[in-house]
């Protein structure tokens, strides 16, 4: 990739990013442009449905003519590398993979400073407290998406390998398979399928919940994503939607409720979901969304460090199929 990345300390700080106002653009039409989402709308995605009631979106020359569900994180980077969307949402980490593959798509923001990825089992079938405790249990696996490359990476960075389990294929929503205990534990995340996990599993505290960021998965968690066409022939559209998108974060995180009631009010078949939003978005308000980066460099920073040690997990791992340059995975030039 040809982008040139810029760290530096001078980035907006969360409270610069919620006032940053960029001037409605009367002088050209606006821009149409579609997001693709990993997966069903979750609380990290709130952010786009708040730009787009709040006219943040709008204010900057852009027309979000659709917000997609997704089904995994490979399928939503290879529709934007494809040019069937212009922005995504999913895994950072799968991100690197597809890289690996020859996919051209790029990191333009880290929403989750740290993995919301975990391991998840029954508190009263199989509780967990640390990797060695899956040795002989049987993991429900979906092998197309980012909890695959999250899974076999937290066994490799503890010494072990898919040999020390028994795994066992489920389709989504694979969350049930642990209720029904056909399975003893599965991957997951804790800003999605706890909440609603917990609600089935008899409330908070049933469930037993291994982090994999406190396990030697150091890496990103989800972020925006762009084509490299997009990033290196149209920048100046990709730094206004992350202008949006910036200042809705900061709404985000300063009201979650408002933000779930917005989610709501844009998807009617969440109206009865809006407290599990909210338990989502607050989940990630404590565990992901900040960190000593974003303490210095505003919301959704990503640091050349950050991307290598990322990069070093996955390789170190065996999940690369192909050396990967930081370069070519992400850019901050939309951040500022």
């Amino acid at each position: 990739m040809k982008l040139r990345n810029v760290i530096s300390g001078g980035l907006l700080l969360i409270a610069a990013t919620a006032a940053v106002v960029i001037g409605p653009r009367q002088s050209r039409a606006e821009d149409d442009v579609s997001v693709q989402l990993d997966w069903v709308v979750r609380g990290n995605h709130a952010m786009f449905f708040v730009a787009q009631e709040k006219g943040y979106f709008k204010e900057n020359g852009i027309n979000v003519t659709s917000i997609q569900k997704g089904t995994g994180t490979p399928d939503a980077l290879r529709l934007v590398a494809n040019g069937n969307a212009e922005f995504g949402f999913g895994d950072l980490p799968t991100l690197a993979v597809s890289r690996s593959q020859g996919l051209p798509v790029v990191a333009i923001a880290a929403v989750n400073q740290h993995s919301p990825l975990a391991m998840i089992s029954l508190v009263k079938h199989k509780p967990l407290s640390k990797p060695a405790d899956l040795k002989g249990l049987n993991i429900g696996i979906h092998p197309a998406g980012s909890t695959y490359v999250f899974f076999k990476a937290l066994l490799a960075a503890n010494g072990m390998t898919e040999a020390d389990v028994t795994k066992s294929t489920v389709s989504p929503p694979y969350e049930n398979y642990l209720l029904l205990k056909r399975v003893d534990a599965v991957p997951g995340y804790i800003d999605a399928e706890v909440p609603e996990l917990e609600a089935k599993a008899g409330g908070k505290g049933s469930l037993s919940i291994m982090l994999g960021a406190d396990f030697g998965y150091q890496v990103y968690g989800s972020g925006v994503f762009t084509s490299e066409k997009i990033a290196e022939e149209n920048p100046d559209l990709a730094k206004r939607f992350m202008a949006a998108y910036l200042r809705a974060f900061a709404d985000v995180i300063a009201d979650p409720a408002a933000a779930a009631a917005i989610v709501a009010k844009a998807l009617p078949e969440y109206a009865e979901k809006q407290s599990v939003l909210v338990e989502q978005i607050e989940a990630d308000i404590a565990s992901t969304f900040n960190s000593d980066d974003t303490k210095a460099g505003g919301l959704g920073i990503m640091t050349e460090a950050k991307w290598q040690a990322t990069l070093d997990t996955l390789q170190q791992q065996g999940l690369l199929k192909a050396p990967v340059a930081v370069k070519d995975v992400y850019t901050d030039a939309f951040l500022k």
